[in-house]
């Protein structure tokens, strides 16, 4: 037991005002770079995705002249 309120010490993670360990800091740092480089992918598939479709419906709405009887 530690010497404050006769408590059982029970490490950083049940203490909410301590400070992240380094190796902590990095694992959050590389989610986040890994959370908004799979964002940004999603993003260009979506973006993509729509511009091949707009360009299909505005063809299948133009006449084809192709026909010359």
């Amino acid at each position: 037991m530690n010497e404050n309120n006769d408590l059982p010490d029970h490490g950083p993670h049940l203490h909410a005002h301590a400070a992240p360990t380094t190796q902590q800091i990095r694992t959050v740092g590389q989610r986040r770079r890994d959370a908004e480089e799979k964002l940004e992918h999603h993003l260009q598939e979506a973006r993509h995705k729509h511009d091949p479709h707009q360009d299909e419906a505005t063809q299948e709405e133009k006449p084809k002249t192709d026909d010359k009887s």
